[in-house]
């Protein structure tokens, strides 16, 4: 299993969203190029950037990301305002080892398709669910999909992957957002990277467990520090052991 430290960027500041609140943001004072830094350094393999500025089509963060991509060295998944093919084609050339799209699947389906085969293993499927139904426009709009349905659409698409966020799950039920990311991860062939499930070093060592979850995006409790990043990559790398099958 893949994590996938998290930064949520926002006028140039590291901040977290809760229940995908934009008008709310929690500011974390730290330094964004030296925060992404430390993640290569706890051995990291990956990590993911959110624009929030670009998803909610009010600016962007382009120059300190192309900053980060360069200091870091490990490769960047990227989310955040990409709904167009000139934008995602521009971020792949500036060096981002992933593109995530949600609004533009809604809005385009037969684009993300397009883009996936034309870019194979580096696009994924951003999948935000609020009140049972998929939202989009920075979770603003609530589509007419359905999750399950919505992601079976794309099983022909080589997606790198499909991130499944429980955009209402309140911070401390972790056991609530888990069960719709596990339902959901059940019914795709893509590997599944969950977000918003870790609070603690035990959550990770649960997401292991699951079937077909292939990563999680850590954010809010790397920069709480309620989690250790080498930890987690520890446990998430460390050989899985066998479960007893009841009858």
């Amino acid at each position: 299993m893949i994590i996938y430290p998290t930064l949520e960027l926002m006028n140039g500041k590291c901040v977290s969203l809760t229940r995908g609140r934009l008008d709310a943001p929690v500011i974390w004072h730290v330094d964004p190029v030296e925060t992404a830094r430390s993640f290569a350094a706890a051995g990291a393999d990956w990590m993911h950037i959110t624009d929030i500025d670009a998803l909610r089509g009010e600016g962007d963060n382009d120059a300190l990301i192309e900053e980060i991509i360069r200091a870091v060295g490990i490769p960047v998944q990227l989310g955040g305002g990409f709904r167009s093919r000139e934008r995602v084609a521009q971020w792949i050339d500036r060096g981002a080892g992933r593109i995530v799209i949600g609004t533009m699947a809604a809005h385009d389906p037969d684009l993300l398709r397009e883009l996936a085969k034309f870019h194979p293993d580096q696009i994924v499927l951003a999948v935000d669910i609020h009140d049972g139904s998929v939202v989009t426009e920075g979770w603003k709009i609530r589509s007419a999909f359905q999750p399950d349905s919505f992601v079976q659409a794309f099983d022909d698409a080589p997606l790198a992957g499909i991130i499944v966020t429980d955009v209402d799950a309140d911070i401390e039920d972790s056991d609530g957002s888990l069960g719709v990311i596990s339902s959901l991860a059940a019914q795709t062939r893509h590997p599944v990277i969950a977000r918003g499930t870790v609070r603690s070093a035990d959550d990770v060592a649960r997401l292991k467990y699951v079937p077909n979850i292939a990563g999680t995006l850590i954010g809010r409790a790397l920069l709480s520090k309620d989690v250790d990043l080498a930890d987690a990559v520890a446990f998430a790398q460390a050989e899985t052991e066998p479960t007893a099958e009841f009858q």
